[in-house]
């Protein structure tokens, strides 16, 4: 009889393999951090970039994924939405790795926990992709929210990363309790933490306002997290003083498991209700443009005009979700990787660029780059024609993508809005490219930084952009699978 009771038990941590190995990895490696001295401490950065690999090729490889879509009474989901958005998470994670090692070991910032704690943050982001139940939602997005609190903080003698760290815990625990308080509602309404029985019992609820109003709550709390307006309101401090690996961080693969947790909890669980929730993201995806493209105008400092154009990316990506359907979800989805990998590269040329006393977050620094550098200023030429949508680079295929699917989801207004928005919104990527081309030489000229692996992890990052702009197919043939 135990035996017989084990089996299941045993089945059932099958398709956690991937999260398993990371966990143990992170653990392994905080522990190994004690018996190192701090020159040795790249070997545990080593190790983590290895360890997001490993795990990245073990769900590539499909290690653990059986006929099973959940295990665990429905609270963890292995299907090919989890399975695509994890791989690209690990992917971009490691990239994101590999620019922290220069960044802060130059400025001697660089501890053995940076790297445990990114491990925590992409367990907590493979966990909220898999989500099945309230529950696996709420704990991958606290897991991922106290390790980016931390690594906000990580350079504790910066008061601007001081006052960016303590601006995004307040406000990201007001942006939880909503999500928290709109859980409770949904629970209280339908009687389960399940999203496949909360997807049921929406329909015949006995309190459908109740049902409505929990939807209302964590659609804020969905908002918050990705940094739509008018939830932005941290976004633009934290992108300026967090340390610029750490914004890259933060910035890219976190969007791919906040689009995960929309589609888990509004388009999965609380499907019955898309007439009520899609018109309130097409509201948060004009506004996001709004805001986002008029006030990146007037920026002067790089970060902060990457993080109000994030903003702008958030409108743009929620267009596709407020399309609704599997067309535009595949849509939203083919742009939230699409993001991912061009902030990963936008914010990389400014770690490529910066150097200890000096921090290349300024537009102005860029002034005169292409007669400094002209291969750094092809490669940040690639990526800010990609973040404006100018053909044949990957963002213009994106935005098409989700402008395709607000139109078929009759939402031509919005789908107008975004045309709109996306040519104000060029102006101010090709006024970084027009000062690096056009604009003479400011001040001491900077030395091309002689870290050949980050010049290659930089300049290889840039062309995917070009590449998967030219071969985008293969990409959104994945995306749409995801949702077959």
């Amino acid at each position: 009889m135990q035996a017989t009771l084990a089996m299941p038990a045993a089945t059932e941590l099958l398709p956690l393999i991937p999260e398993l190995v990371l966990v143990g990895a992170a653990f392994f490696l905080l522990m190994l951090d004690l018996f190192l001295k701090d020159g040795q401490r790249v070997l545990t950065h080593v190790l983590a970039i290895a360890t997001l690999l490993v795990v990245a090729a073990l769900v590539l490889g499909g290690v653990g994924a059986g006929d099973e879509a959940s295990v665990l009474g429905g609270m963890f989901v292995r299907d090919t939405l989890a399975d695509v958005l994890k791989v690209v998470t690990c992917v971009i994670s490691a990239a994101a790795l590999l620019f922290f090692w220069p960044y802060l070991r130059e400025r001697g910032l660089y501890k053995g926990e940076v790297s445990v704690l990114v491990l925590f943050a992409v367990l907590g982001m493979l966990l909220l992709i898999s989500a099945g139940s309230l529950v696996m939602v709420y704990l991958g997005l606290e897991l991922l929210a106290l390790s980016s609190y931390a690594l906000v903080a990580i350079d504790r003698d910066s008061r601007l990363a001081s006052e960016a760290a303590m601006k995004y815990f307040v406000l990201g625990a007001l942006a939880s309790g909503l999500l928290l308080y709109g859980m409770s509602l949904v629970y209280g309404a339908t009687g389960s933490l399940d999203l496949a029985t909360i997807r049921e019992a929406a329909p015949s609820v006995a309190q459908p306002t109740l049902l409505l109003a929990g939807v209302v709550f964590m659609l804020a709390g969905i908002a918050f997290k990705f940094g739509a307006a008018p939830f932005h309101m941290w976004l633009p401090d934290v992108y300026h003083g967090a340390p610029t690996p750490v914004t890259l961080f933060i910035g890219s693969a976190p969007k791919l498991a906040a689009f995960a947790m929309v589609v888990r909890l509004l388009g999965f669980g609380a499907a019955p209700l898309a007439a009520h929730w899609q018109p309130m993201l097409a509201v948060l995806a004009a506004l996001s443009l709004l805001v986002g493209n008029v006030i990146a105008l007037m920026q002067t400092n790089l970060k902060r005009m990457l993080a109000y154009s994030t903003i702008s990316h958030v409108g743009f990506l929620f267009l596709g979700l407020a399309g609704g359907g599997a067309g535009g979800y595949a849509a939203a989805m083919f742009y939230a990787i699409s993001y991912a990998l061009m902030a990963t590269a936008a914010f990389g040329a400014i770690v490529l660029l910066s150097r200890r006393g000096f921090e290349a977050d300024a537009i102005d620094d860029f002034k005169g780059l292409n007669a400094r550098d002209p291969w750094s200023a092809g490669m940040v030429l690639c990526v800010m024609a990609s973040l404006a949508g100018i053909p044949p680079f990957l963002g213009f295929w994106a935005k098409l993508a989700v402008l395709r699917a607000a139109l078929d989801g009759g939402m031509l207004w919005l789908a107008i809005t975004g045309v709109v928005f996306a040519v104000i919104g060029a102006f101010y990527y090709l006024r970084v490219i027009k000062v690096m081309y056009f604009d003479e030489p400011v001040g001491e000229a900077m030395r091309p930084r002689d870290d050949r692996l980050l010049r290659v992890v930089f300049g290889v990052n840039a062309l995917v952009l070009l590449a998967l702009g030219v071969f985008w197919n293969p990409l959104m043939a994945w995306c749409q699978a995801a949702f077959a």
